[in-house]
């Protein structure tokens, strides 16, 4: 699968945005765009992203690192905007719902409102949460979704939703040149150890020989998207003609359960931990799988990365960094 991102003249260098640049998928990002020569605005208030996140690339003259809440207007001249500011693990986004509602949605008039301004492209990084606990399985983009808009989730199911209702909004009242991509869970390096998703839980319970905590009876299943292979979904999403606009699944269509999931990590980690069962929390959905027919039809995108090898890479990580041997990756 090649890429339609390479490296730009500096003559036609372009001037990227990336809000949440310091965090999980941000800073996957950022490295992508920097690789690829662009000149790299990142942003980032730092409540779930780190400065450690971005080391490696810190010294790159083309990246410009600065801290900044995106609830707040911003300033800047740039071309094109990838809207990722948003803290994404429900132990994180429901410590404080009002400001993560805020987040999703200030953040959204904000970031549009400079599009607007300077006449840039914009995407947002929605999610599959928007789909709630479905009812169609797998979920296709024109499934409306099935959320509790009054439940301890809901400052993320649907702060996001609201979020893509602007979006879609200012390209019909202004035109803006917008893109949305409904993220479906991904995994990899520069997860935060503690941020309460599955695979993070699983792995550091794992290599520290701890009980796995699964919810339910583990029956529920997910599909899992390797951290590149998301990057990847972005940056053609971003890529496309101004006339395709989304919203567009991104993710893995293989589904397991939480179960084979914590199975296989036991297994990757050779761990002596044992499975903890646990009450379901409360809106946890039952079922989600992405259907990817639209990514690959117009974005020729498709996962690459199988899960158990993106597991091994995702432990090794996590390996080095309790062992406080971890090097910028």
């Amino acid at each position: 699968m090649n890429s339609p991102f390479t490296a730009v003249k500096p003559s036609t260098r372009k001037r990227v945005l990336v809000t949440g640049g310091a965090g999980f998928l941000g800073s996957h990002l950022c490295e992508r765009l920097l690789d690829a020569g662009y000149d790299l605005l990142c942003v980032d208030n730092f409540y779930t992203g780190t400065k450690d996140n971005l080391l490696h690339v810190l010294a790159n003259p083309h990246l410009e690192l600065m801290r900044h809440d995106v609830t707040f207007p911003l300033y800047v001249e740039v071309d094109e905007i990838f809207n990722l500011a948003c803290p994404a693990s429900p132990i994180h986004y429901q410590f404080d719902p009002v400001q993560t509602t805020k987040t999703s949605v200030h953040g959204a008039i904000n970031m549009l409102g400079l599009a607007k301004r300077v006449k840039a492209r914009i995407l947002q990084a929605s999610t599959s949460e928007v789909y709630g606990d479905p009812e169609v399985h797998p979920q296709r983009e024109e499934y409306w979704g099935r959320v509790n808009p009054i439940g301890v989730r809901a400052c993320y199911d649907e702060g996001k939703r609201c979020a893509e209702t602007l979006f879609f909004d200012y390209r019909r009242q202004h035109g803006l040149n917008i893109k949305v991509a409904r993220i479906f869970n991904t995994y990899g390096p520069r997860m935060h150890p503690n941020d309460g998703r599955v695979v993070s839980n699983f792995i550091v319970q794992a290599l520290r020989n701890e009980p796995i905590t699964l919810y339910g009876d583990g029956s529920q299943t997910r599909s899992f998207c390797y951290v590149d292979d998301l990057i990847e979904g972005l940056l053609r999403l971003m890529a496309t003609p101004d006339d395709f606009i989304g919203p567009v699944n991104l993710g893995n269509p293989g589904e397991f359960s939480i179960k084979e999931l914590a199975e296989k990590v036991i297994e990757l980690t050779g761990s002596h931990s044992v499975l903890s069962y646990h009450p379901l929390p409360s809106d946890d959905p039952v079922q989600r799988r992405p259907d990817i027919a639209l990514a690959q039809n117009v974005l020729s995108w498709e996962p690459k990365v199988h899960l158990e090898e993106g597991l091994r890479r995702t432990i090794a990580y996590f390996d080095a960094l309790l062992s406080g041997k971890r090097e910028s990756q």
